[in-house]
């Protein structure tokens, strides 16, 4: 991968970084993307796990934030499966988490909850009744029942029926697309896609809206023990539409991972390309680099 020239009427182009380490004493707080960065969802990165805990070892602090719809405590049980050391992070906020939220505010409703079983954690103590999509007031998406064999267009009779009846969907993951193993599936994201195409209202709990931003900042400052400044907060993913309009939004730094979800993207038009995308995705943003994937060089190294 080689790196570009700069952008015409943006920014400078950000540097190819072989190392993450510089960006330590820069940047102390991270809020680093799960899905993509530390694994792929089938095993962890043992290179990126290894960048977070040096990172935390040089005091800095590791704040992981993704659009799963698990709750905090059931995503530890992934990473936990997954061989992600729990050195890696001192806190973690999900879109499941900012979803309860939003849910819990709607106390004494009924809800229909799409999605497969194994979000079942999500509805977990909410003071909502769950019902079938007849009785509902409200749909809570978490992303299709299965996403290996099944397509988001499948579901648009359904959403078209729901949207109709003038139903808020709450989406519990923003992301239209993730990547697992060697194959790419649909998220929640694209259900919400179709629903606004059928003039159905979505309430987004993830990246890149403002409050999973808000919950990571109260996060970092309980974690670091004192107050910190956004300059202080450097936002780690490789999601082009969630990561990086995030960061931008919430006015921090951002570093691109370039072999995550657009991985193939990457291979076919190369990495000028990308950053074009980026700059033309979120106008502004502060990208303190590009890198392949999340490494932190040792000095033996």
């Amino acid at each position: 991968m080689t790196g570009s020239s700069g952008q015409s009427g943006q920014s400078p182009a950000p540097a190819l970084l072989r190392d993450v380490s510089p960006l330590s004493a820069r940047y102390p707080v991270w809020f680093c993307d799960i899905w993509g960065v530390v694994h792929d969802g089938v095993k962890a990165s043992p290179q990126a796990c290894h960048a977070l805990m040096r990172h935390r070892e040089n005091g800095g602090v590791v704040v992981l934030i993704t659009n799963s719809p698990r709750p905090t405590p059931a995503l530890i049980e992934q990473l936990d499966g997954l061989k992600v050391p729990r050195a890696a992070w001192d806190a973690i906020v999900t879109s499941g988490d900012v979803t309860r939220d939003v849910i819990r505010q709607g106390a004494g409703g009924k809800v229909f909850h799409l999605g497969p079983e194994k979000d079942a954690h999500l509805r977990d103590g909410l003071p909502v009744r769950f019902t079938g999509a007849d009785e509902a007031a409200t749909v809570l998406c978490s992303g299709l029942y299965d996403d290996q064999t099944e397509q988001p267009e499948q579901y648009r009779e359904m959403l078209r029926a729901l949207a109709a009846r003038g139903l808020d969907m709450v989406c519990a993951n923003p992301d239209v697309k993730v990547r697992h193993g060697g194959r790419v599936i649909p998220c929640a994201g694209a259900l919400a896609a179709i629903y606004e195409e059928e003039g159905g209202d979505v309430i987004m709990a993830g990246k890149p809206y403002a409050p999973i931003y808000e919950a990571c900042l109260e996060k970092a400052r309980e974690a670091a023990g004192r107050d910190v400044k956004k300059d202080e907060i450097l936002a780690i993913g490789d999601g082009i539409a969630t990561d990086i309009p995030g960061a931008r939004n919430f006015g921090i730094a951002a570093l691109y991972i370039a072999t995550g979800i657009h991985h193939e993207e990457l291979l076919e038009h190369g990495l000028t390309a990308i950053i074009g995308r980026i700059y033309t995705t979120a106008p502004g943003v502060k990208l303190a680099g590009v890198m392949e994937s999340l490494v932190w060089k040792d000095e033996s190294q």
